[in-house]
C-alpha cells in the first residue's frame, strides 16, 4: 500500500463554533503533519496518523487566540499536540469513506468519525529551492466531523441573558489534505 505524507503548507484544519448565539467564529491550524496509507483500489485497508501543533491556532484576533491557547480552552502549555489516528474504514461510496479513530485534545481521547472524500490524484511538479524535482504524485482529501468540546475538557463559557451561552458546545471541523506519495 502506498504511503502518503501531508504537505504541510497545503494542508489545514479549520474549526468553527457558535459565538454569543448569533454568529460563527472560525479558526485554523496550518502546517499539519501526517501520513496516510492509501490505495484508491483498496481504500478499506487505509490508515491515517495526524499531528497538529495546538499553539499554531489562528482565528484572526490575537487576544482571542491567546485565550483559546490557555487553560480555558486548549491548554497548549500542557497539551501541545492534537492527534488523530484511525484505521477503521467504512466505504460510503466510490470516493467517500468514514474513518473511525482516536482523536486526542487536551489529553482526552475519544473515538471520532471523520467523513472523508478522496478528491483524486495527479502527477505534478515538485519544487525544491526553485527547481522542479518532480514529477511527484499528489492526492487530495477533505475530512469533516463535529465534536462536542466538553468531551475533551474544553468547557469554558459563560451565560447570557435569557439562557444564551457565549461559546457553543459543538465544534465543526474540516481538514483539507494535500499529500505527497512517498517512494517505495
Amino acid at each position: 500500500m502506498a504511503k502518503w505524507v501531508f504537505e504541510p503548507g497545503h494542508t489545514a484544519a479549520e474549526f468553527c463554533t457558535r459565538h454569543m448565539m448569533v454568529t460563527w467564529i472560525r479558526g485554523c491550524f496550518k502546517n499539519i503533519e501526517g501520513t496516510i496509507e492509501f490505495d484508491p483500489e483498496d481504500p478499506a485497508s487505509s490508515s491515517v496518523d495526524v499531528s497538529i501543533d495546538a499553539a499554531s491556532l489562528w482565528s484572526g484576533d490575537e487576544h482571542r487566540d491567546g485565550h483559546l491557547r490557555n487553560s480555558d480552552f486548549l491548554d497548549v502549555e500542557n497539551h501541545p499536540k492534537i492527534t488523530f489516528k484511525g484505521d477503521e474504514i467504512r466505504l460510503m461510496g466510490s470516493h467517500e469513506f468514514e474513518v473511525i479513530g482516536d482523536l486526542t485534545i487536551r489529553g482526552k481521547n475519544r473515538k471520532t468519525v471523520l467523513n472523508v472524500r478522496y478528491l483524486g490524484q495527479w502527477e505534478t511538479p515538485f519544487w525544491v529551492d526553485g527547481a522542479d524535482k518532480g514529477p511527484i504524485a499528489r492526492a487530495g482529501f477533505v475530512a469533516e466531523t463535529t465534536i462536542n468540546r466538553h468531551d475533551f475538557g474544553v468547557s469554558w463559557s459563560g451565560t447570557m441573558d435569557k439562557g444564551g451561552v457565549i461559546v457553543g458546545d459543538d465544534v465543526l471541523i474540516t481538514i483539507d489534505v494535500e499529500a505527497l506519495q512517498q517512494p517505495d
